[in-house]
């Protein structure tokens, strides 16, 4: 398996607050990855700790097999990066802002990145201050897919993103990985587009991995049963990740398998949405087999 992103232990704390917290993950190339968990639950931290923008506080990151803090000059021109805020001077224009992407990057495709702002109808002589969100975004992009790089990591790409515009960043960037491109990380909220274009999924809770899988093996493992309240399966049919409680009627989102009973009981697969509401939710209570 080529292994492009693989952690042990990985904590990282700031003063008395754990951003992660032993976080075990093995992520294996050519595919989209989706991160995915609350706000705090380490996303950004991880994807700033496998650039090298952080030093952890103890375990173990290889990206590429190489270590980010101490072999981070060989790692970065390997490497694309897209942070959350789309950190660009504003002060210079699209033109020399790819210049500068030309200039600091070794791997740089010059002709991919001047093709790819004028298919998005970029001006070249407009400051970046003067682009709307969506163009900026679309510019910050190009930064990061004009190295040309193995791989793609991407905080919250589509954050503060009109419909239309999120939409088309998300075409593209499945377009970018179906032509032989770099394997994908990136931190959404949104479920609908961790649905749309992630082939696999990590839930992060408090600075941990809670689950990680493929995301039709997911959807596959995973069901929900519904019926009179307190009914269902025994628990050594698989793993109750949460319970919800209405007046009459109980429903348990169980991984493993489940079939209908005789008091009423319905069973279905259960949709992604459902699977990370589910896993998210069970970390802030007991879950009652």
């Amino acid at each position: 398996m080529n292994t492009v992103l693989e952690t042990s232990g990985l904590t990282k704390r700031y003063g008395r607050t754990d951003a992660l917290r032993g976080c075990d993950l093995l992520l294996a190339g050519g595919k989209v990855t989706g991160l995915v968990g609350p706000n705090g639950a380490g996303k950004t931290t991880l994807l700033q700790i496998a650039v090298g923008l952080h030093r952890p506080t103890a375990g173990r990151i290889r990206v590429l097999g190489l270590d980010p803090w101490r072999e981070g000059v060989a790692l970065l021109s390997r490497v694309g990066f897209v942070a959350q805020d789309r950190p660009l001077h504003p002060g210079f224009t699209v033109a020399e802002t790819l210049e500068i992407g030309r200039r600091l990057n070794p791997r740089w495709d010059h002709a991919y990145a001047l093709a790819r702002v004028k298919h998005f109808g970029l001006p070249l002589d407009r400051p970046v201050r003067s682009l709307s969100t969506g163009q900026r975004a679309q510019v910050a992009l190009t930064l990061a897919l004009g190295k040309r790089p193995e791989v793609l990591l991407l905080d919250g790409p589509v954050a503060n993103l009109d419909p239309v515009a999120r939409l088309e960043l998300l075409e593209e960037l499945m377009g970018v990985v179906a032509e032989d491109g770099p394997s994908v990380i990136l931190s959404s909220n949104v479920l609908a587009d961790v649905e749309r274009v992630c082939e696999h999924v990590v839930i992060l809770v408090d600075g941990r991995v809670r689950i990680s899988g493929d995301t039709d093996e997911l959807v596959r493992s995973h069901v929900l049963i519904s019926g009179p309240r307190r009914a269902g399966p025994e628990p050594a049919d698989g793993e109750v990740i949460e319970v919800r409680h209405a007046e009459r009627q109980t429903t348990r989102l169980l991984r493993g398998h489940a079939s209908p009973s005789e008091d009423g009981t319905e069973v279905r697969p259960a949709t992604l949405e459902e699977i990370v509401v589910g896993y998210l939710r069970s970390e802030r209570e007991e879950v009652p087999q």
